[in-house]
């Protein structure tokens, strides 16, 4: 059977790369997102529609819309995020705080909760979660973002342990700095903090790494691929790190 393939945040960025390399597989693909302007521009042959993650009506309706039309959901990769603040933690609000976890952290439980009904009864499927390096080791000036993306890590080894016994596998990519608009704000942001230039954060984070250089969000999208394919049937639980092997996570220039 054709892999049956959900992805939310799938519109831009990293979700996109993941649609189009599960797409580049034979793949269906069906992917939502917040973003009008990047639900249009799809690649052929994706389906998408509007969700947001942050709300339990919203994702709970399109993942049985596509159970309705699909008749299930083989792979879910719950990879919807935002940066939140860049900020010393006593600069950063409550408000800024909780909007960061609701996206980061309550989305992927979201989809998590209302996908595995779903697989439950198929007695399969894979979820991946969308996590980071940020989760791994911390990010100074980004509490927020940091607390999300390792509580999605605990939240995938639950899920990994509950759902095993059906046949469900679930694990989590942890990205380094991915090249794209998102982590450009980033690295603008921390300049200003740090009273450095974009250049400087950019080139320190890219300095940082063993490799030497930043990700692509193809390089996130070809190990989801393979976290979903027969050849990972026994990967399940783990963090898979895509950084280039981050050898200091808060690098000075």
């Amino acid at each position: 059977m054709t892999p049956r393939v959900v992805i939310t945040a799938g519109a831009a960025g990293i979700g996109r790369a993941m649609a189009e390399a599960f797409a580049a597989t034979g793949a269906q693909v069906w992917v939502c997102d917040v973003d009008e302007a990047a639900l249009g521009a799809v690649p052929d042959g994706v389906r998408a529609s509007h969700v947001d993650v942050e709300s339990e009506t919203e994702i709970a309706t399109f993942l049985n819309n596509v159970k309705d039309i699909w008749g299930g959901v083989d792979v879910l990769c719950a990879n919807a995020g935002i940066k939140g603040p860049t900020a010393a933690i006593e600069d950063v609000s409550l408000t800024d705080w909780r909007d960061c976890l609701a996206v980061n952290l309550d989305g992927a439980f979201l989809a998590a909760k209302h996908v595995a009904p779903i697989m439950k009864e198929a007695g399969k499927g894979v979820i991946t979660f969308t996590s980071s390096t940020a989760g791994l080791y911390g990010f100074p000036y980004r509490a927020p973002y940091a607390a999300a993306k390792w509580a999605v890590i605990g939240l995938m080894k639950t899920v990994a342990m509950e759902l095993g016994p059906h046949g469900i596998r679930a694990n989590a990519i942890a990205p380094g700095s991915v090249t794209g608009p998102r982590i450009d704000r980033v690295f603008e942001a921390e300049a200003a903090a740090k009273g450095m230039s974009y250049e400087q954060v950019r080139d320190g984070y890219a300095a940082g790494t063993a490799l030497g250089r930043l990700s692509d969000p193809e390089d996130i999208a070809n190990m989801a691929v393979f976290l979903a394919s027969d050849a990972a049937r026994m990967i399940s639980g783990q963090v898979m790190t895509v950084d280039g092997f981050t050898i200091n996570p808060d690098p000075k220039v």
